[in-house]
């Protein structure tokens, strides 16, 4: 359950996000500001703990290996955040949110297993949820599509889903904290490589930027990454995939409260219906096991 607990809680981390960057981007920050201010003090965040764990160093094909999972934690967010500059921040979360069927999907192809009928019913759950919860049955929901913003968000699904599937797979021997850091060594070196960091020389830190990277860099990079470091290995990337849909709860919690958005029946309904479908996979196979026990 302690795993189970830390992947629900990276996921919730990555529900403020969207807020967090609206915010920035309402204050004229560009996405080259923001993008690589939140990379480079992820950065800085996961390595000053890693530290204190470097005793046994990875060898270059671990390193390696971590650096290219990170470069799908920096992907998604890149990808992810230029999606918010052409369609609604519900919009693209609903897009970001495909991760949940394509992590299940993918595992079920590398496991050669089909899933059981409890993660099946949660991911139709989720998935109507997640459309009521975006926002997409609403009157004007459809019309908010915009084309580049679709393709990015979709991208963006898809390099989640690639993270999910190997942060719990790769070079587990080596420290998470070590891991972590090494993975967010690999978001910082694509996010260089994309934007300029301009950041760090024109000013925008000390002049109100810091504040929004540095909340981008603790909810999007440092708890995250950890916590699916230590959660990950235990509940499996299909597992993983479904707590992650507490990312979209927490983006309209946190978008009602800090913007003051307008939150909808349907959402609400679309919230509960998503909570029900990460709450009910597991109680069912509690419940299965507990039949079993009695009758043996």
């Amino acid at each position: 359950m302690k795993y189970i607990l830390l992947v629900f809680l990276g996921a919730c981390s990555y529900g403020i996000l969207s807020t967090i960057v609206k915010l920035a981007y309402g204050q004229g920050y560009s996405p080259a500001e923001v993008i690589g201010g939140q990379m480079f003090f992820g950065l800085v965040l996961t390595w000053i703990p890693a530290l204190f764990f470097l005793r046994t160093k990875p060898g270059k094909k671990q390193l390696l290996l971590l650096v290219s999972v990170g470069l799908a934690i920096g992907s998604t967010g890149i990808l992810y955040y230029n999606a918010l500059r052409f369609i609604p921040a519900s919009i693209a979360i609903v897009l970001l949110f495909q991760f949940t069927w394509m992590g299940v999907l993918a595992e079920a192809i590398m496991t050669k297993q089909m899933p059981d009928k409890p993660t099946l019913l949660s991911l139709v759950l989720l998935l109507f949820g997640t459309l009521l919860a975006g926002g997409i049955f609403e009157t004007d929901g459809i019309a908010q599509f915009h084309i580049a913003g679709v393709v990015l968000g979709l991208l963006s699904a898809v390099s989640y889903t690639m993270f999910l599937l190997f942060s719990g797979k790769a070079a587990i021997g080596v420290n998470p904290w070590v891991r972590s850091a090494s993975m967010s060594t690999g978001s910082f070196l694509l996010a260089g490589l994309v934007y300029t960091p301009v950041f760090l020389w024109n000013g925008a830190l000390l002049d109100g930027l810091f504040p929004y990277v540095f909340l981008l860099a603790f909810f999007g990079i440092f708890i995250p990454t950890v916590f699916f470091n230590f959660g990950v290995p235990h509940t499996g990337p299909g597992m993983a995939a479904i707590l992650g849909a507490a990312e979209l709860p927490m983006a309209v919690f946190s978008s009602f409260i800090i913007l003051g958005e307008t939150v909808s029946a349907l959402q609400v309904t679309g919230v509960v219906v998503i909570l029900l479908g990460m709450i009910l996979p597991e109680w069912l196979r509690q419940r299965h096991k507990r039949l079993k026990s009695s009758l043996s």
